[in-house]
């Protein structure tokens, strides 16, 4: 299961966390080797995004609460789908749109 991860830290000093928020890239490390973590890029300004691709939301949860460890923060989480889930679902939509209804090519 694939999510988007957006943090938002409090709002403090930068500076009162950068100890802190160091600890972040290393904490990311074995997540993006083992393929946990597709893709994790810093925020213009303070926060970062993630892709996660976990197998349960038990682990979803784990992680989130690692994250906040490091660096309290809000964390807004938005499930994605797969781009070929995506146009499978689109097609099996279109093969079943209501009669009257036009398809488009």
């Amino acid at each position: 299961m694939l999510f988007l991860i957006v943090s938002h830290p409090r709002p403090e000093r930068p500076s009162a966390w950068a100890k802190d928020r160091t600890k972040a890239w290393p904490w990311f490390e074995p997540l993006l080797a083992d393929g946990t973590c597709k893709c994790v890029y810093a925020r213009t300004g303070r926060g970062a995004v993630a892709i996660l691709d976990v197998d349960s939301h038990e682990r979803l949860h784990e992680l989130l609460n690692g994250w906040s460890e490091l660096i309290p923060c809000k964390l807004d989480v938005y499930p994605l789908i797969d781009i070929a889930q995506s146009k499978q679902f689109l097609d099996e939509q279109l093969r079943s749109a209501p009669l009257g209804r036009k398809k488009k090519p």
